[in-house]
């Protein structure tokens, strides 16, 4: 779907225009979806392909985000009957659309829960990224560690969640959108893809921060008797 999206999406037009060919021939309900097996489209991106042209045609005033909007609360749509059928899509596409991101979503906080389920059990202090904006950080590790900790001798402080396999384009994003900035703020961290990663991945990052797919079982803590004090 990845590969094929550019030039699918560059028929638009094309697609809107059969939409609207076989509505005028009255034809059943479940129109986008027929198209969407036709074409090899998601369902839910085929929708959101026909709902631009259609505010395009309409000469309605639409950006992507009021377009998601629709896509999420289809009875926002003046059109009863792409209404419909763009719900038909919506509510048949698991992989793509707002179910799918909702599932993500859910998915995503069950494992920020079960990450401090891991550090509690563990009787190790942190803070979660609700407390950190608070004091006003704009990008957020799920987990900031008050005392580092070290896991096969790499001192970690901070710790982040990723419910989903790790492979080179998502973790690339990610890099540039977050890891990076946690690195500059706090210093280097830990990154758990729990569904996997590929292993490549650990050799790009420059020792800035370690992967790993689950909670690190041999965890070296700091003693406080290790630290001398001096006193003037």
């Amino acid at each position: 779907m990845k590969f094929n999206h550019a030039r699918l999406r560059s028929h638009g037009k094309k697609y809107y225009q059969e939409y609207m060919d076989a509505l005028r021939c009255g034809e059943p309900t479940g129109i986008l979806i027929r198209m969407s097996v036709k074409t090899g489209l998601l369902p839910a991106l085929l929708a959101r392909i026909i709902l631009e042209n259609h505010c395009e045609d309409k000469n309605i005033k639409s950006c992507r985000t009021e377009v998601t909007k629709l896509l999420k609360d289809t009875t926002l749509i003046e059109d009863k009957d792409l209404a419909y059928e763009i719900y038909l899509c919506i509510i048949q596409d698991d992989r793509y659309g707002p179910i799918s991101d909702a599932e993500k979503h859910s998915v995503g906080q069950e494992y920020e829960v079960k990450l401090q389920r891991c550090i509690r059990e563990r009787n190790i202090a942190f803070h979660d990224e609700g407390h950190l904006r608070l004091r006003g950080y704009d990008k957020t590790p799920d987990i900031k560690l008050e005392v580092p900790i070290a896991v096969n001798g790499f001192v970690i402080n901070w710790i982040e969640s990723k419910a989903l396999f790790g492979n080179s384009q998502v973790h690339n994003q990610y890099m540039k959108e977050q890891f990076l900035s946690y690195w500059n703020r706090f210093g280097p961290g830990l990154v758990i893809y729990w569904f996997g990663y590929l292993d490549v991945l650990n050799q790009d990052n420059e020792r800035k921060f370690i992967i790993m797919d689950h909670f690190p079982e041999v965890i070296t803590y700091m003693n406080p008797k290790s630290v001398k004090s001096s006193i003037l």
